[in-house]
Parts: structure tokens; C-alpha cells; sequence
């Protein structure tokens, strides 16, 4: 364990912190012995990327761009201090389903801006194409894509919403013998499924929004103002550009389901927590509303584990974190003020890491 950290990142002895250095030790060794069963090149057997596993190779393969990650990784932070840090912190990982966390920053962004009213408001009233103007489409709001309870029906970038139809993400790392059997479909906002297709057509709606890249605009809005590095990219499909005032621009996925997605070091994923830790505030700057961070952390009435594309009750009641496959989290625990990134943990073994954290704090 070490306590480096770039720039004008104060750092702190875990003692110093209210922290146990023997248990804190544990937790991080329980992490290294505990690393995910994915094969470091993302690859199956046979070749495959794992992310399409369990997909007819009908329905099109990956997308966009894959990288190979790296060992365990991780970063606790206490009080906006880093008290431990553990493998290649600075390395640039794909991030898989943290991204969808980062879009709803961005909604935020949006909301804070002006530029969509209430997230109780129809899509179709903001949207600049007609993918929300049939019958199942035309009553779905910004809240139900947020929540992942729109059951938005269509095709995009090839990739029918039926693909992700009985999605269970105990099952999806390693296959799923009926995911993306179509099922029947359902009124908007009955029915809670991840579903990367609709996650996608969040993100598109956020590009017709901002009219630039989400990349540039989480970068000016939000990751810049924070001290983040230069270092990370978002990278599209490649048949996801689109046309807005006469300029293509990339459509990001809000995941690497397929490919491409949101790549990103832990360092900057845990400033991007530590924002959110701290209600959107940095510094003397309010980066994001914090009404709008509480917003996030209300539960979905039909998930309560679930808010706006974060997950709740993460390791204990009222801490909460972005997660993607593989597995990685970004954990944010504000009763004990507390962050923490952990990249490429075994997934069954993610509460017994948080366990031994929490033990760690001196009470």
C-alpha cells in the first residue's frame, strides 16, 4: 500500500484518518486474491469478446474499439484525502457500466443548464429524430431512461432492444440462456431491465441536447473543473456518428457491452466519486446541482436498489456506487465519508472487499 497522489491531491496515513492500517491491509489483500475470473485480453476460449458472449453472431458482434485490461486495482479516499492506493491507479481501463453513472451527470448537467425542464417530461418533446413517436415509445420520459424502466422499443447502431430482453446480470459475465429472447413488451415505466440499447438511446438524446460530443461536454462541465487527467476517452461505435448542424458527431455508449464505452484510470473515477461524495460541490465550485445528486440516489420504485443509473444500499444502507462488469465499482459511502474505486474484483467477492474496508474504520 502507498499513499502517492497526483497534483493538488492531499493524501493521508490511514491512522491519521480514522482508518486501521492492519485491516485496510486486508481489504486490498482480499482484493489481489480475489481478482475477476475474466481473462486479461477479454477474450473467451474461442475467441470472443466476452461482452457478446451471448449473442447470436446474427446480431452483429462488437461495435467498437477493446482493451485489454490490467491487474487489480484500487484507491480508498477519506475525508477528500487518498489513504491508500494499490496497482496501476494512473492506467487507463475500460469501464463497462460505470460510464452509465457518468451519463447521469451529464443529465444533470442538462437539467442545470435548462436544457430539459423536468426528467419527468416526455423525450419525444426534446428529441430531434422520431424514435419516440409510437405508441410504446411516445409516453417514455427522461426519468424512466434513467431509472432503466422505459422499455423504449427500436434499433440502434444495429442492435434491436430485444437483444438485452431478460437481461440477468447475475448471469450476463458468463452467459444467459435467455437473454435477449424477445419477450412482450410493457408500459413505460412498469417494468425495470438493463438494457444497454436503451442506455445508448439515453445517450444519443443527451448528444441532440448539448449539440457536441458528451466527451467534450463531461470534460469543460465536470472533469476538468475537478483536476481530472487528460488521459481518458470515450470511445464510440464505429457506425455511431451522427449528423447534428451539419458536423458528425460520435454517439458513446453507456457501457462497453459492445465495444468501446468509457475508459477511464481509477484515479479519475475517484474524483468523479469524490464529487458526488461531496453533493456536486468542489472546492468553492458547485460542479452539480446537489439536488440533483440527491435525485440520483432515490430509489425506482420498482427497483429500489436502483436510482438514476447509479445503484443503491451498495455494501451497506445509504452507500452507493457506479458498477460495471468485470467487476469494477466506484463506492461512495457517506456516512463514514468515504470513496472507493476497485477495479476487477471477482464479482461474488465485492461485499466481502467492502466488509473488510468498513471494519477498517476506527469507530
Amino acid at each position: 500500500m502507498n499513499v502517492s497522489a497526483p497534483g493538488d491531491w492531499p493524501t493521508a496515513k490511514p491512522e491519521d484518518a480514522g482508518l486501521d492500517p492492519r485491516r485496510l491491509d486486508d481489504a486490498i489483500a482480499y482484493h489481489r486474491a480475489h481478482e475477476t475470473r475474466w481473462r486479461r485480453d477479454f477474450l473467451l476460449d474461442d475467441g470472443c469478446f466476452i461482452g457478446v458472449a451471448d449473442e447470436p453472431q446474427s446480431a452483429g458482434g462488437v461495435l467498437g474499439p477493446v482493451r485489454p485490461r490490467g491487474g487489480p486495482s484500487g484507491l480508498v479516499v477519506r475525508g477528500g484525502r487518498v489513504v491508500a492506493d494499490w496497482g496501476d491507479t494512473e492506467r487507463v481501463e475500460m469501464s463497462f457500466g460505470i460510464a452509465k453513472s457518468y451519463l447521469a451527470a451529464l443529465a444533470g448537467v442538462a437539467v442545470a443548464h435548462g436544457l430539459i425542464e423536468t426528467i419527468d417530461d416526455p423525450v419525444r418533446d426534446y428529441a430531434t429524430d422520431n424514435a419516440f413517436v409510437s405508441e410504446q415509445n411516445r409516453a417514455i420520459t427522461w426519468r424512466h431512461l434513467l431509472q432503466q424502466t422505459s422499455e423504449w422499443s427500436g434499433t440502434l447502431f444495429g442492435k434491436p432492444d430485444s437483444i438485452d430482453h431478460n437481461r440477468d446480470l447475475g448471469k450476463a459475465d458468463f452467459g444467459q440462456t435467455d437473454k435477449g429472447v424477445p419477450r412482450p413488451m410493457r408500459p413505460p415505466g412498469t417494468l425495470w431491465e438493463y438494457n444497454d440499447v436503451r442506455v445508448n438511446r439515453l445517450s444519443l438524446s443527451l448528444l441532440q441536447l448539448f449539440r457536441s460530443p458528451l466527451a467534450d461536454v463531461l470534460r469543460d462541465a465536470i472533469m476538468a473543473p475537478i483536476g481530472a487527467s487528460s488521459t481518458w476517452e470515450w470511445r464510440p461505435y464505429a457506425n455511431a456518428w451522427v449528423e447534428i448542424d451539419g458536423r458528425q458527431m460520435p454517439s458513446v455508449p453507456g457501457g462497453s457491452h459492445w465495444g468501446g464505452g468509457l475508459w477511464m484510470s481509477a484515479r479519475d473515477h475517484a474524483r468523479f466519486g469524490l464529487l458526488h461524495l461531496r453533493r456536486g460541490r468542489w472546492g468553492d465550485a458547485q460542479i452539480l446541482p446537489a439536488a440533483w445528486i440527491d435525485e440520483c440516489r432515490q430509489p425506482c420504485a420498482i427497483n429500489p436498489e436502483y436510482g438514476l443509473l447509479w445503484w443503491l444500499d451498495v455494501g451497506r444502507t445509504g452507500a452507493w456506487a457506479a458498477r460495471g462488469a468485470g467487476s469494477s465499482l466506484v463506492w461512495i459511502d457517506p456516512d463514514d465519508d468515504l470513496v472507493a474505486v476497485v477495479r476487477w474484483i471477482d464479482k461474488p467477492h465485492i461485499g466481502g472487499f467492502l466488509e473488510r474496508l468498513l471494519d477498517a474504520v476506527e469507530r
